[in-house]
């Protein structure tokens, strides 16, 4: 036990002095932007300093976001981190003008050059800004900047400022339509529409309602009508404002309105659907004449298999949504792409569609697929070392991407290692330390249950999951089993916004058959915790957890970003009901609090948990953004429990939580904890409340700075005996909650993040503590190091 605490001395000193010079390292970064910020601007030229636009709300302008027109300008200041901090440039500014020096070519290629004013530039964004105040509506608006120059520190401050103008709005909305059914699918949703009378003549909303229309027209058999035959004219009167719209439904200027391939208002259907199932893009170049492959119909579609007939017919027919005879819908496309991509046996997917011949109003739809492999193992082999006892362990995988023809996914795994023990040891059952274990898992690339209509099973993106494990443990001292088993459902919508997991059951069940008669007596006389989980225990549990959000993919492309976004994560599950029934129905206790039933031999546990959490993230700009949190939960045990298994009860501090304090040294309540090992299983609790706010920048390279300030602590629901003031309640608990405060250092490097919090306790609940330490902070009493990947909301 002395060695734990050793190590966590270390890694809590090298983590704050690790912090100490980070913070002291961007500092002295700031000190030399702000003193010397204009070291490479050239004799003659300024840095531009700042940039703002202003608008003239006097002259009709209304709602104008003037930090959305920024993305328009052609050149802008060099980023500023807190408003103030431009730690990028100070960090080139660092670096001499001998390029051959690797200290200069390091410091420049991390920071960021002075941004010289360039007065064409400064036109160009002139001219951007009207435009864009012309497309939303704004046709007479007057753009001009103003400059203020000092040459004695060589900056220079430029004003946009924008004169709207009246803006023109739209009276009336017309539409020209050829087509009677096209006309009147459309004038029966115009007030779903985006453009709208009475609305600002906003050439970007009338663009997205282009593509609104030609999606949803392209999703009702119209194949050859794209957003290029949808246009919009616009009727003004001299001396108005007012603008009437003229929607229009014709060929583009590049096609007649009947095309050898057929007219742009014809009803295009599916005749026929083909579903190769070996595709070869070198052989199977012309896919109209595909011949001497072996071929079966089912449900309409026809399977071109060749000689392997590797996914049952079912499979295939079951994930295409193309229907001969139906009208032709584009989303169909993308349906039958999302769920062909879920069948792992599948390596390539592609979906061409043809029409059948010259004006036929035909269509071909070709579905081509690759296969993958099927089958692959893996072999691990590792030597171990614990406390000098030396060891050897091996574990063999193997998978089957197809075992049942249907992409089903079989995975098992056989693990063993041996350790040879040094020293004596006495009361041993044995001389061996050996551990066996073994993993399976199949899943399913749909549900499976009964029930559910073939209807409901398409519409979702689904999988179904059964996985079981059991490990053998032997030692000198014990022998254990530990088994788990379980059933689960997932499913998404396809922009993975909407996600959700529900596990109809999963069992836990840890079984120690033998051990030396006083081996929990001597291991753990001061480790509730390390007792616990020596200890048999059953948990037979039902659950459901979602995940939602509505932040968007930005690729490089994406001109406007998404300026804040949330997400939301929830979870519910119970334990213990299905076995407490059957228990009361076959043997039936008055008393089972005092005499509890019991699986195996094995009290089981009985609770229902609830937590979620919510974070809202806002977009300041490119560099820095603003994050908020939220969670809470509460876990009860009722019938067969008083208490929550160890691992089901929340705990406080650490790196997701209260950062001021280590993982689980918080609360429960005022519960002062002391002990790390002996109170490690007491600060723990059955209610759980936080909120977090976080300033992330990015500094240079991959270096991103974090401020963030805590609230929090849990709490019990009963009031147990070895967690004194840990009891939740109303008329208190808001003066039991926690704060913290500190800095965090991040590493982004895309593909994983790595982070480094250091808090400081501001408010400490506990009895017999410091109250108020953000006063009179003392490092080795109140402040925390953490190390963890990825944000903690």
């Amino acid at each position: 036990m002395k060695r734990f605490h050793t190590h966590r001395f270390i890694i809590g000193s090298f983590g704050i002095a690790l912090m100490t010079r980070c913070l002291f390292f961007i500092t002295l970064i700031w000190l030399l932007a702000g003193c010397a910020s204009t070291r490479h601007v050239p004799e003659g030229e300024f840095l531009l300093d700042k940039v703002s636009i202003k608008v003239d709300s006097a002259t009709g302008a209304e709602n104008i976001d003037t930090e959305a027109l920024q993305a328009y300008l052609r050149q802008t200041p060099n980023h500023r981190m807190l408003w103030s901090l431009r730690l990028r440039l100070g960090f080139y500014n660092m670096s001499g003008n001998d390029s051959t020096r690797f200290w200069n070519r390091w410091a420049r290629k991390l920071g960021e050059p002075p941004v010289i004013f360039d007065s064409v530039l400064t036109d160009a964004g002139v001219d951007q800004l009207r435009k864009a105040m012309v497309n939303k509506g704004y046709l007479k608006a007057q753009v001009h900047a103003d400059t203020v120059a000092d040459a004695k520190k060589k900056k220079i401050k430029v004003t946009y400022r924008i004169n709207p103008g009246e803006p023109y709005r739209i009276r009336s909305i017309s539409y020209d339509i050829p087509d009677s059914s096209i006309h009147s699918l459309v004038t029966s949703r115009a007030d779903r529409l985006p453009v709208s009378p009475g609305e600002l003549l906003d050439r970007n909303i009338i663009d997205n309602e282009r593509t609104i229309i030609s999606d949803w027209l392209r999703n009702r058999g119209y194949y050859r009508l794209g957003k290029e035959n949808i246009t919009f004219s616009a009727d003004t009167t001299e001396g108005s404002t007012e603008v009437d719209l003229t929607m229009r439904v014709s060929s583009s200027p590049n096609l007649n309105q009947t095309t050898p391939q057929g007219n742009i208002f014809d009803i295009w259907r599916i005749r026929k659907v083909f579903i190769l199932t070996s595709f070869d893009p070198v052989r199977d170049t012309d896919l109209r004449n595909l011949q001497g492959i072996d071929t079966l119909t089912s449900h309409g579609i026809d399977i071109l298999y060749g000689d392997h007939r590797y996914l049952r017919p079912g499979t295939l027919t079951e994930n295409c949504f193309f229907s001969p005879g139906e009208i032709f819908r584009e989303r169909d496309s993308d349906r039958t792409y999302q769920a062909l991509s879920r069948l792992q046996i599948l390596k390539f997917i592609n979906i061409r569609i043809l029409p059948a011949g010259d004006g036929t109003g035909l269509l071909d739809v070709y579905i081509l697929l690759t296969p993958g492999k099927s089958m692959t193992a893996a072999f691990e082999l590792e030597g171990t070392n614990s406390s000098g006892d030396l060891g050897i362990a091996a574990a063999l995988t193997f998978t089957h991407r197809n075992i049942g023809r249907g992409s089903e996914t079989f995975a098992a795994k056989i693990q063993g290692s041996y350790e040879a023990l040094s020293g004596k040891l006495d009361d041993l059952l044995h001389n061996r330390y050996v551990e066996y274990g073994a993993d399976l898992s199949l899943s399913f690339p749909k549900f499976v249950a009964p029930f559910l209509s073939d209807r409901f099973k398409r519409r979702v993106s689904a999988s179904s999951a059964l996985n079981i494990s059991m490990n053998f443990q032997e030692r000198p001292e014990y022998t254990r089993v530990i088994s788990t088993a379980g059933w689960a459902y997932k499913w998404n919508r396809r922009d993975m916004r909407w996600r959700q997991t529900f596990t109809l059951v999963d069992v836990n069940y840890v079984y120690l058959p033998a051990t030396t008669y006083d081996f929990l007596d001597r291991i753990a006389p001061d480790n509730p915790l390390l007792r616990y989980s020596y200890e048999d225990h059953f948990i037979m549990r039902m659950g459901y957890n979602f995940y939602l959000t509505n932040r968007r993919d930005q690729g490089p492309w994406q001109k406007s970003r998404q300026e804040a976004f949330f997400t939301l994560r929830g979870n519910i599950e119970t334990a213990g009901n299905l076995l407490f029934a059957l228990s009361n129905l076959f043997s039936h206790r008055h008393d089972f609090r005092k005499n509890p039933y019991s699986v195996f031999g094995i009290r089981y546990s009985q609770y229902v948990r609830l937590d979620g959490d919510f974070s809202w993230v806002r977009i300041l700009d490119s560099r820095s953004s603003l994050a908020l949190h939220a969670g809470a939960g509460i876990g009860i045990p009722y019938a067969n429990s008083t208490i929550l298994p160890f691992e089901k009860r929340f705990y406080g501090g650490g790196a997701n939580g209260v950062r001021g304090w280590a993982v689980r040294t918080l609360g429960p309540g005022s519960y002062p904890g002391g002990n790390t090992v002996s109170d490690f299983i007491n600060q723990c609790g059955d209610i759980r409340l936080e909120l977090n706010a976080e300033y992330r920048a990015k500094l240079i390279w991959v270096l991103e700075l974090g401020a963030f300030i805590d609230l929090g602590n849990i709490w019990t629901i009963r009031d147990y005996e070895n967690q004194p003031g840990g009891v939740f309640r109303f008329n208190r608990f808001y003066q039991q909650i926690a704060g913290a405060y500190g800095l965090g250092l991040r590493m982004d490097f895309d593909y994983f993040l790595l982070r480094f919090d250091l808090g400081m306790k501001a408010f400490n609940p506990a009895r017999g503590e410091r109250r108020w330490p953000l006063v009179s902070p003392s490092w080795n009493r109140d402040a925390s190091f953490h190390f963890s990947i990825g944000y903690p909301f």
